[in-house]
Formats: structure tokens, C-alpha cells, sequence
């Protein structure tokens, strides 16, 4: 059995803690009826996968949202109730990757989009003075950035000929099984991590 090197982490669920819940509601505030049938973690309206591939821009996104709800909402009204699922960076678990990065390669394979990228950059700064998230990691991949979005096999393939690692000394750890159900078929270890599991309690 091939000793693991290399861990590759989710974001969202994983390392900081989301609920599309709190989007689904600010934007019924703001008069957006039936937002939590278009946009949830397990399936999205094709604006939304375009998003979080970099194919359109924060402006476009603002528009379309504008089109489908039939509502003049401004930007701010818009990004602020986007931005309401990012909830709080679990600490304890941001701690534990210096340790991690020790005796590992750590890598952040994210889907996401530049909206949230700007604000939880924003809010790891402000909170672990004023660091750089990324330089957590060895490396980080952002979906809107490479143009690639989990569960796609692309994105795994990508991600392990740019880094030079092998999928069979390599974990990915997400909170999504069909993410992980995806790495595991070409050879990636996996942990799916379950509500209420944390990554400093994994027994490294």
C-alpha cells in the first residue's frame, strides 16, 4: 500500500463552514422567490456552474440574477445576500494544516467563484492577521480560475499533473460524496468528512 504524501482538502464544509440556507433567505428578503431550487450544493442552475468556472463575469452574474428575479436589485444587494452562506473558518482546523504542511504536501481544490473568493480571502485576513489563505497550502486550485469544477474527472486530472503527485499517495478530503466518489475512481484515497467531523480529529 502506497504510503500517503499528499492531502488535498475541500473548502466549504471542510475548512470553513457554509449554509446555502442563509442565502436562500436574504435573497427572499430582497423579493427572489424559489432561489433555493436553483442554487444548492448537490445540483445548480447552469448560471451558477458558468460562475464558478470563470466563464462569466461578477457583472454578468449581477444582471442575470436581475433577469430571473424581475427585480432592480443593486450590486451590493445582490453580492451581499450571494455572500450570506459563508459563515466562520473553523480555527481549529486552520491551525492543524501548519502542522499538516510538515509532514505533507496540502493542496485546496475548491469549488468556488471570484464573489466568494474575495470575501473569505477578506475574512481570513481579518481574522488570522492579516495572512494569505492560500500560503496554507503548497498549492490551491479555485474552480474559477481554471475553469474546471468538481465532481469533474478534468479537474482531478488537472490537479494532480500540475502539483506532479500520484492519485495513490494522494487523500482528497470533501464533505460531498459525489466529490469524493469522483476522486476515488481514478485511484485517489479518499475521507468523506461527516457533519460534526472536524480534520484535526482525523488521527494523523
Amino acid at each position: 500500500m502506497a504510503t500517503i504524501k499528499n492531502i488535498i482538502f475541500d473548502l466549504g464544509g471542510v475548512l470553513l463552514d457554509i449554509d446555502t440556507g442563509r442565502t436562500n433567505e436574504a435573497f427572499a428578503k430582497l423579493g427572489v422567490t424559489g432561489f433555493q431550487n436553483q442554487y444548492t450544493l448537490q445540483k445548480a442552475d447552469p448560471l451558477f456552474d458558468e460562475l464558478e468556472k470563470g466563464h462569466i463575469e461578477e457583472a454578468a452574474f449581477y444582471e442575470a440574477i436581475r433577469r430571473k428575479a424581475g427585480l432592480q436589485l443593486l450590486d451590493q444587494e445582490i453580492r451581499d445576500a450571494w455572500n450570506a452562506l459563508i459563515l466562520e473558518f473553523r480555527t481549529e482546523s486552520i491551525e492543524r494544516l501548519a502542522s499538516l504542511k510538515e509532514q505533507y504536501n496540502i493542496y485546496l481544490l475548491s469549488n468556488t467563484n471570484r464573489i466568494h473568493y474575495d470575501a473569505f480571502q477578506q475574512q481570513f485576513r481579518e481574522k488570522f492577521g492579516n495572512r494569505f489563505f492560500d500560503d496554507c497550502f503548497t498549492r490551491a486550485w479555485y474552480s474559477h480560475q481554471v475553469g474546471m469544477r468538481k465532481p469533474d474527472a478534468q479537474l482531478f486530472e488537472y490537479a494532480l499533473a500540475s502539483a506532479g503527485i500520484l492519485a495513490g499517495e494522494t487523500i482528497f478530503i470533501d464533505d460531498l460524496p459525489k466529490n469524493t466518489d469522483a476522486a476515488a475512481r481514478l485511484g485517489i484515497k479518499t475521507h468523506l468528512l461527516l457533519p460534526g467531523e472536524r480534520i484535526e480529529n482525523l488521527g494523523w
